[in-house]
Formats: structure tokens, C-alpha cells, sequence
């Protein structure tokens, strides 16, 4: 179900010419985690955001607003695509609580920094494996720190993290 929730969302951008980057747990499984997915987490300019809001209308399950939740402060609006929760945020603005210092820090999408690499039989733009591995020790939630753990197992390295 997810591959057919990511090749709707993907299909929907691509066809508007959006770019986007792939973030949280599938960017992680594209380097190296195993764990189930939750949802499929994306990022869109600001610019577009509404675009892809109004595009993707009829699967809404989650108005697009602002919000801060989960050690997330950011604009985003959820999709539910055959059961499977989709989730694009506006890459304006967006920061992330640093459980270290306790700080809202600014999550700084670059949609130039990406990796492409094969997921779910597409080709996918993924955030640089540097730059997730940041943001996700930042948060340090269980998922992120699992995360982080496989990624630096499957490069066989150890991490400071």
C-alpha cells in the first residue's frame, strides 16, 4: 500500500512540475533502516504548497494548517491515499524541536541537496543522508534514533549521533 500511496503523491507532483523531497522514515529506508513505515513524509517550496493541497483535495484527512506538534513546527496537510497516511509540508518556516537544548531550531530544505535513489519502484529524490541524520538526532524520538542506528549499521561505521 505504501507504493501505491507514493506513486499518487509523486504522479500528482510530477505532473505539476513540483519539486519535493522525501524526508522522515522512507528517505531512512532508502539508506538503510528496516522498520515499518508510519506514513510517507514530503517536503514542497512554500510556493507550491497550495497547489498540491487543491490537487490532492479529495484525499484530505488532515486540513492544511499550521502546526506544532511531535517536535514539528510547520505548515503540512495529511492525505490518506488506499489507507496510508501521506504528509506535505510546506518547506517554509519549518523547524524542529532540539531535544537537546530544547530549542525550535529551522529545518533549512534545500531542494537542491537530495539524493536520488531507487524506493517502491520509483526513483525518488531523498534528503541527503547527512542532512536526515541531522534533523533526526535533533528530535531524537525513538523512531529517529532507530532510524539513525541502521543507517550508520548498514554503512558499517559508527556515529556521534
Amino acid at each position: 500500500m505504501h507504493q501505491l500511496a507514493t506513486q499518487w503523491i509523486v504522479g500528482l507532483l510530477r505532473d505539476r512540475k513540483i519539486p519535493f523531497l522525501i524526508c522522515g522514515g522512507l528517505a531512512a529506508k532508502g539508506y538503510g533502516s528496516g522498520r515499518d513505515l508510519n506514513d510517507i513524509d514530503l517536503f514542497v517550496p512554500g510556493e507550491d504548497f497550495s497547489s498540491v493541497v487543491q490537487a490532492g483535495q479529495e484525499f484530505i484527512s488532515k486540513a492544511a494548517a499550521h502546526r506544532q506538534e511531535e517536535g514539528w513546527d510547520l505548515t503540512y496537510v495529511q492525505f490518506k491515499y488506499e489507507g496510508i497516511k501521506v504528509e506535505v509540508g510546506s518547506a517554509d518556516g519549518a523547524k524542529i524541536l532540539d531535544a537537546g537544548s530544547g530549542a525550535w531550531v529551522p529545518l533549512d530544505i534545500d531542494f537542491s541537496r537530495y539524493a536520488t535513489l531507487p524506493l517502491l519502484g520509483l526513483e525518488l529524490p531523498l534528503m541527503l543522508k547527512d542532512d536526515l541524520v541531522q534533523y533526526k538526532s535533533a528530535l531524537s524520538r525513538p523512531v529517529d534514533l532507530e532510524d539513525i542506528r541502521a543507517i550508520f549499521e548498514l554503512e558499517g561505521t559508527s556515529n556521534d549521533y
